[in-house]
């Protein structure tokens, strides 16, 4: 009888520790430099089971929309924080998470107590100011809806924008959520009634907002990362650019060839000039390595291989996916890998191994029929090439008849840091780049 006592007791605690298994699900690093980011959507409901593997929830990125995969089999007890929510501390308590036959009764009560802790998705709290309803609401942050001093509301980041976008004031609205929380559906039926409906019809028809002629689009998360960092290389890395001029006749003609060639065996595989421009890039970085470097404070880091970052223009922001080791890549390969990069760069798909880690940046603006610019280096890298478009021009030909011929001109610029590449070192890059592209059979032997 005693031993089956302790059964039953070894049961019991078994059962108890089961219901206390609830845990907390925190905001993920997709990748070493993430501090914060958003829920794209959350891929289960709650209540909903999952398998190792399953994706649980989409993550926003600075850089792109990342899966997020359940790393052990469970079920989904309860979402904090909702889709759609904007600047999410990594860390911050996003949801709970339990077990198979676990009592789901307390994810509400653990909900609230990882909402009332400061690892929160960030807020900013601001003096009193009327909604802009030139927002765009397709994009609005969560803010957190002003009030005096010393009082605050409890609203989900979802109920926040909600409110916001239709201008319905937080404090009238009664929460059903833990803890009086105001949840989505509180602000939606508020919204619907009409005396509400009445009260928030005036927030949105103000004369500035009837008179405005602007619009206010939120800063992406992208974007504050792109300001962050190009802002920091212009002002800490001592620039100094260096131009030149290549001949892209040889070039033109060459790629011309080729694509008669595949365009017989398959239409889609064609080579862009920008092809030939990476392809020259690696080989000139092999010629002259000094120029693959990057400066990590105590050291300069020389790279054997050339991993090529291509300057790619989505919605969003600019981000610039790799080409590894493109010097042991032929143009073929190159070109399909440049193309597979940019859709999944334009699509938000990329992984954060393809676009971190490069040694060497292309930026063309070339068939955007821009002649010349000069682009900011992309730290910890040294150089950056701003590559302008190819353009007719006549020059003295003393061979020819008329004493003159037309060539197809390339300008070129290099962007470097003096704390790694010293003049003499951007020109002999230079020049072997320039080498490489006037007589482009020499890549190919």
């Amino acid at each position: 009888m005693v031993a089956s006592l302790a059964r039953i007791l070894s049961r019991g605690l078994h059962i108890s520790a089961r219901r206390h298994a609830l845990t907390q699900f925190n905001m993920p690093a997709m990748s070493p430099t993430m501090t914060e980011g958003g829920i794209a959507s959350w891929k289960k409901k709650e209540g909903e089971p999952f398998t190792a593997g399953e994706v649980l929830l989409e993550i926003e990125t600075d850089k792109a929309t990342i899966d997020v995969e359940a790393q052990d089999d469970g079920i989904l007890a309860k979402i904090i924080v909702q889709d759609g929510s904007k600047a999410v501390p990594v860390g911050s308590v996003i949801g709970i998470i339990g077990e198979e036959g676990d009592d789901l009764s307390g994810a509400a009560a653990l909900a609230e107590q990882a909402a009332s802790k400061p690892a929160a998705p960030k807020t900013e709290e601001k003096a009193p100011e009327p909604p802009k309803a030139e927002s765009t609401p397709a994009s609005s942050p969560a803010v957190t809806e002003s009030l005096p001093k010393g009082d605050r509301i409890f609203a989900s980041p979802i109920a926040k924008k909600i409110a916001l976008e239709r201008g319905i004031p937080l404090s009238k609205i009664k929460g059903s959520g833990p803890e009086g929380r105001i949840i989505r559906e509180d602000v939606e039926k508020w919204k619907a009634e009409p005396e509400a409906a009445s009260q928030a019809a005036p927030s949105q028809q103000t004369p500035a907002a009837q008179a405005a002629d602007y619009v206010d689009t939120p800063v992406s998360n992208m974007r504050k990362t792109i300001g962050a960092r190009l802002t920091q290389s212009k002002q800490e890395l001592p620039h100094y650019y260096v131009t030149a001029e290549v001949n892209m006749d040889k070039v033109l003609k060459l790629r011309e060839v080729f694509n008669k060639t595949l365009g017989e065996k398959d239409g889609s595989a064609k080579l862009s000039v920008n092809d030939f421009i990476v392809k020259a890039t690696a080989c000139a970085l092999s010629d002259v390595p000094e120029a693959n470097s990057a400066w990590l404070g105590e050291v300069i880091r020389t790279y054997k291989k050339a991993d090529i970052s291509v300057a790619v223009a989505t919605p969003t922001g600019l981000i610039t996916p790799i080409v590894k080791d493109a010097g042991s890549k032929g143009l073929a390969s190159i070109s399909a890998e440049t193309k597979a990069l940019a859709k999944k760069a334009r699509d938000g798909k990329l992984a954060p191994a393809e676009y971190q880690g490069g040694t060497f940046t292309i930026s063309n603006l070339g068939m955007f029929g821009v002649e010349h610019f000069t682009a900011i280096i992309n730290p910890p890298q040294s150089c950056i090439l701003a590559v302008g478009a190819t353009q007719a021009r006549l020059v003295p030909a003393p061979e020819e008849e008329r004493g003159f011929k037309t060539v197809q001109v390339m300008k070129v610029t290099l962007s470097s840091d003096h704390r790694t590449v010293d003049g003499a070192i951007a020109a002999r890059w230079l020049n072997a780049f320039k080498g490489y592209l006037e007589n482009p059979l020499t890549f190919m032997l």
